[in-house]
């Protein structure tokens, strides 16, 4: 079976590689379709094919662009171009199109209409809410792309419930349970990178949306050391908000040498160097389906701190402190105890590793993924 998988901005690549390795490993001749790579990219394929299909053009021209407007508006233009007249040779040439991630809904809707009856679509549903409204144009009508889908695939009944609800006929989507990840390893000069703290150190990583609610994290974080706990605050990754005001916040109020920051597009070694790093993670998202970056850091057996919203209100009890979504006494609260004992992060944290342990592989997920294709194929015979 040819399997063309898509992630055209590579907004999930470890989850890409991770996916497309397993399938080939049961036999499926995939080929990942996405942009060029950059250095922080960490895919190495085994087993199956990259091609760099995407974003040629304004990749080439990133380091001049910058990452501001100026690149986001030729990303934009080049893909809508793409979507309504580029190649479509390796997706008619493939059984099954499998759709990571529609970057761009207004454009997606041109290149889904140029494929639909050619081949068949599968798409993995990250989000029911698409970019957890924060995308703006980015993510408007995305809900109308669904319905050209032959099949949906989700990680978890939160966001199968939410598709439902849209409307979607549940016959049409199906469950397969997110597996963890394990990012590339840090390197001793990632980890000579990471400075090196006596004080408890509490981690929020990954990129930085709204959503996630990194405000929430420095707000209880302000409300704790008012109170005279000593611990540092370490955020990692790249901004897609205005992080300056709470910076402000926390020089203004007397911890600036308590909140540490990494900010960029890391490399995956350097966020491993901050997760061995870390005594506690945070992740006091406002809405989420499943989180990737919680589950690439369950092998590290850290402390987790989350709020109640999505996947994380579904964890067993014991593999995570929860505080409800949005409350910052609560987080405040759950933090507590771990800030003030090693005995109980190293008991939390153990939980989180045998959790982890105990999920599905990505071989499961690979099975199941291909009896999904098999199903859409008999279907549209």
């Amino acid at each position: 079976m040819k399997v063309a998988m898509l992630d055209p901005s590579l907004f999930t690549g470890r989850y890409d590689d991770s996916l497309c390795a397993a399938l080939a490993g049961q036999g499926a001749d995939v080929t990942l379709l996405g942009r060029p790579m950059r250095a922080t990219d960490a895919i190495v394929p085994h087993g199956y094919a990259y091609a760099p299909h995407f974003f040629r053009r304004s990749e080439a021209l990133r380091d001049r662009l910058g990452e501001g407007r100026a690149f986001r508006l030729t990303k934009a233009a080049e893909y809508a171009l793409a979507c309504a007249l580029g190649d479509l040779t390796p997706l008619l040439a493939a059984d099954v199109a499998h759709i990571q991630w529609l970057p761009l809904a207004p454009a997606d809707r041109l290149v889904l209409k140029r494929l639909k009856g050619r081949t068949a679509l599968v798409h993995t549903v990250h989000n029911a809410d698409a970019y957890h409204a924060d995308a703006g144009l980015q993510g408007r009508g995305y809900r109308a792309l669904l319905d050209g889908m032959d099949a949906l695939i989700v990680h978890g009944d939160t966001t199968r419930a939410a598709l439902i609800a849209q409307g979607i006929d549940p016959a049409r989507i199906h469950i397969t349970p997110h597996p963890p990840m394990r990012l590339a390893s840090a390197s001793a000069a990632d980890l000579a990178a990471v400075p090196t703290s006596t004080k408890p150190r509490l981690l929020f990583f990954g990129t930085i949306r709204p959503y996630k609610g990194v405000d929430l994290a420095i707000d209880a974080c302000l409300s704790l050391w008012r109170d005279g706990h000593d611990f540092d605050l370490m955020l990692a990754g790249k901004p897609f908000m205005d992080v300056a005001p709470p910076l402000a916040q926390v020089a203004q109020a007397g911890f600036a040498d308590r909140l540490l920051t990494d900010f960029g597009f890391l490399t995956e070694g350097r966020l491993d160097a901050h997760m061995a790093r870390a005594d506690i993670m945070v992740f006091p998202y406002r809405h989420i389906d499943s989180s990737g970056a919680f589950l690439s850091a369950l092998h590290h057996g850290k402390a987790m701190v989350t709020s109640d919203a999505g996947m994380f209100g579904q964890l067993p009890d014991g593999v995570a402190i929860r505080a409800a979504a949005g409350n910052v006494p609560a987080l405040a609260a759950a933090l507590l105890p771990l800030l003030q004992s090693a005995a109980i992060r190293q008991a939390q944290g153990a939980a989180a590793r045998a959790y982890g342990d105990d999920m599905g592989s990505w071989k499961d997920m690979a099975v199941a993924t291909m009896d999904i294709y098999q199903t859409v194929l008999a279907a549209r015979a």
